[in-house]
């Protein structure tokens, strides 16, 4: 009995950022051969960190949507199934399992992405997220038509949010079991100028403070937390940070930590599978921002069409988008070992920070300052090649 031919299909699952930007270099170097994409949403694509600033903006959630699921077909000449759930992956059938049937693949791409964490209270049913135009789109007359919102999670989506809503009008209380904003980007001393900023727009901070309960009151949210305060809101929204969606992954027997673990060529413990995006582990870490995802796509969509290439990330630029003192940092700024040089000025900050032999490792600069961002990321990668 003759063995069925593998399929030389390119399939993968999720139709994110990563994903768009994989099918983009995938063509780049071949037009035609054979790829499926398969995610759970519209397919369609939206700009996403336009959420943080979807209120002040005054955005409706169609309004973010930049080219439908079917102008990409078209365009890019790929097989596309929106709102298909994949139940499971059969690595020896090399066949990904969906709610529209059954699909080979010759090289099969997870692009499952990362969902928003919730906190474990009662009532979380009731708290809104933010990571997709679709969770917007349920939320958006609720959050349109709150006067007070509770933010939970001083991190950079929570920061961001914040700002965004207190610019629309919201009056907006911020709690975070941290000491301080941006505990895991910024120094004290940087969070703390920005806290300042968003303490004179009228929000309120707790910080060293977490939800323990919320429940519906008429027509308000009341929230209880662990300093046994209480307070009333009209929305409530979670910024904590995202969770990889491994599920797939798991399932199939790939080997997975905190993310899915790729090796410099984006490929998993199992053959001809990869990973690439928020659902990725490179190099130990997880990286839920547009450089490396789209790093890791070109590298991915050269190595899919016949190269050998390998994934290296530079010293890489992060963007606070917070319209009245935007940052922009690199390196590790909340490393507690590094020593500060730090200049204040009514036009902004610049702040760098030197490792004990002191070499360059960090930066951090703000409003007329950020120019000096790519030419001290220069110097940041100079420092660590030396």
């Amino acid at each position: 009995m003759r063995a069925k031919p593998v399929s030389a299909d390119i399939v993968i699952i999720g139709s994110g950022f990563a994903a768009r930007q994989l099918v983009k270099f995938i063509r780049q170097q071949d037009k035609s051969v054979p790829v499926r994409i398969i995610a759970a949403d519209s397919c369609d694509e939206y700009n996403k960190p336009e959420l943080s600033h979807v209120l002040s903006m005054g955005y409706r959630a169609e309004a973010l949507t930049r080219q439908t699921a079917a102008e990409w077909a078209e365009s890019q000449n790929i097989m596309l199934h929106p709102f298909t759930r994949v139940s499971g992956i059969d690595r020896a059938a090399r066949l990904v399992q969906t709610s529209a049937g059954d699909f080979p693949y010759g090289r099969l791409v997870l692009a499952t992405g990362a969902g928003a964490m919730v906190p474990a209270v009662k009532g979380r049913e009731l708290i809104y997220t933010l990571n997709s135009q679709q969770e917007f789109r349920q939320c958006e007359a609720d959050l349109t038509n709150a006067e007070r919102v509770l933010m939970i999670g001083g991190g950079l989506i929570g920061t961001e949010l914040t700002m965004d809503f207190t610019r629309a009008g919201k009056q907006v209380t911020l709690i975070d079991r941290s000491a301080s904003l941006l505990s895991a980007l910024l120094p004290p001393e940087i969070g703390g100028r920005l806290q300042h900023h968003l303490v004179r727009s009228g929000v309120q901070f707790r910080f060293q403070t977490e939800l323990v309960e919320l429940a519906r009151d008429g027509d308000a949210l009341e929230a209880r937390f662990s300093n046994g305060e209480r307070g009333r809101f009209d929305a409530v929204v979670c910024a904590i940070g995202l969770r990889p969606d491994l599920d797939l992954a798991q399932k199939a027997g790939i080997e997975v930590r905190r993310g899915i673990v790729v090796d410099e060529a984006l490929a998993t413990s199992a053959p001809d599978i990869y990973a690439l995006g928020d659902c990725a582990e490179i190099q130990g870490r997880l990286m839920p921002y547009l450089q490396p995802a789209m790093l890791a796509a070109m590298t991915l969509g050269r190595n899919l069409t016949g190269g050998g290439a390998k994934l290296t990330l530079p010293a890489m630029l992060i963007k606070v988008k917070t319209p009245d003192m935007p940052l922009h940092l690199a390196g590790d700024p909340a490393n507690p070992a590094y020593q500060w040089q730090m200049a204040f000025s009514a036009t902004g900050l610049v702040a760098k920070g030197y490792d004990e032999r002191g070499v360059f490792r960090a930066f951090v600069v703000s409003e007329d300052h950020m120019k000096m961002a790519f030419s001290l990321l220069k110097e940041i990668k100079l420092a660590d090649a030396a």
